[in-house]
């Protein structure tokens, strides 16, 4: 079972919460967020309620300061757990699943090399669950897909569609 736990200061100290399911809104559990322990899991931290604004995920592990997760600010307001398991989507370069479309099982460093586009306006993810980043070689901005169509980017939570890599979230 995973498990992680939210620090209102850095390094570990100050008031805590422990959070072992998903939570829409930790407001009542701190006001801050500046450190992060995953002892089990793979977590999708949101910057915003309801599983809104910027993802951050996070593997098992110590995170002594929001950058360390990659983090903007101090602001955890919602969080999940994901599973495991087998993996596969088909990506497009237009919205509504139209276009030039690739099917993909595995991870991408560079989206243009493969692909021979920057941008995946709509996607379907039929197994697994994936991150895309805004940059190639899993750097940039995050957003977490689950199973499911995606017709336009804007439903991942990204402002542009373009997309430089991604890779599946794996428990490993």
């Amino acid at each position: 079972m995973g498990k992680i736990v939210f620090y209102e200061g850095r390094n570990f100290q100050g008031r805590h919460w422990e959070c072992g399911n998903d939570c829409m809104d930790t407001f009542r559990h701190f006001n801050c967020c500046n450190s992060i322990r995953v002892s089990g899991g793979h977590w999708v931290a949101y910057e915003k309620p309801n599983y809104m604004g910027y993802q951050y995920i996070m593997g098992p592990g110590e995170y002594p300061d929001y950058h360390t997760w990659m983090g903007f600010n101090n602001c955890i307001r919602s969080c999940q757990m994901f599973p495991p398991g087998s993996y596969r989507m088909r990506i497009y370069n237009r919205p509504e699943m139209m276009g030039q479309s690739m099917e993909f099982m595995d991870d991408c460093p560079n989206v243009y090399d493969r692909f021979r586009f920057r941008d995946i306006y709509s996607c379907n993810i039929m197994e697994g669950y994936w991150i895309f980043y805004e940059h190639p070689n899993y750097r940039g901005r995050q957003y977490f897909l689950r199973p499911g169509e995606y017709r336009a980017c804007g439903e991942w939570g990204c402002h542009n569609p373009m997309v430089g890599s991604f890779r599946r979230m794996r428990t490993m």
